[in-house]
């Protein structure tokens, strides 16, 4: 059964779930803005596809938060 009742009892699943909710707000914003990016990008000038800097500057601290949300960065922020 798996209800809140549960994660109130489990401090440590709560805070994993509040991670993974706020990594999925964090991925969609990422994944609408750079549908908007591409569809400028490759509208204002096809020959230069500049979206890629956003693209990759943006997706670096994504894989970071991907890390963090599923707990991989725990031990060295001391949270074991």
């Amino acid at each position: 059964m798996s209800g809140s009742g549960e994660d109130q009892d489990d401090p440590k699943r709560a805070r994993a779930r509040r991670r993974l909710l706020w990594f999925g707000v964090h991925i969609l914003l990422f994944a609408v803005v750079m549908i908007v990016l591409v569809i400028v990008s490759l509208s204002v000038n096809a020959q230069e596809p500049w979206f890629v800097f956003p693209l990759v500057a943006w997706g670096a601290p994504l894989a970071v938060h991907a890390a963090y949300a599923m707990g991989l960065l725990d031990s060295l922020l001391g949270r074991d």
